[in-house]
C-alpha cells in the first residue's frame, strides 16, 4: 500500500499551474509544512507579503530563501522525509465478539 500525504495533491495543483486549487487545498492544513508551501503557493502567485506572512508562520527565513524551483526542491525533500518518520497506520483490529468469559460482571 501506498502512503500519501495531503500536501502530495497540493504540490500536483501547484506542477500543473492549478494554483487556485493548490491554494484552497492548503488551507485546510494547520501543520507547519502545510505553512511552508502556503508561503511557496503565494511566492509563485507573485505575492511577496503574504508569502513571507506564511513563511513566518512555518518558521522559516523568507528572506534567505532560495529561488521558487530550489524552495519547491526543499519542500518536496522535507515532506519525503516527513512521510519517512511518520509511523505507519495502525491496521484495523479484528471485530471478533466479545469473550462471555472475559466479561467482570459475575453472576
Amino acid at each position: 500500500m501506498v502512503t500519501t500525504h495531503p500536501l502530495q495533491q497540493v504540490l500536483q495543483h501547484l506542477h500543473a499551474g492549478r494554483w487556485n486549487a493548490a491554494h484552497d487545498l492548503v488551507q485546510h492544513d494547520g501543520s507547519m509544512l502545510a505553512a511552508w508551501l502556503h508561503g511557496i503557493l503565494h511566492l509563485q502567485e507573485g505575492d511577496l507579503e503574504d508569502a513571507e506572512n506564511w513563511y513566518d508562520r512555518a518558521a522559516r527565513h523568507f528572506r534567505s530563501r532560495g529561488t521558487l524551483a530550489e524552495e519547491i526542491a526543499a519542500f518536496e525533500a522535507a515532506l519525503a522525509a516527513n512521510m519517512a518518520q511518520a509511523p505507519p497506520a495502525a491496521a484495523p483490529a479484528a471485530s471478533t465478539p466479545p469473550d462471555p468469559e472475559d466479561s467482570e460482571e459475575r453472576p
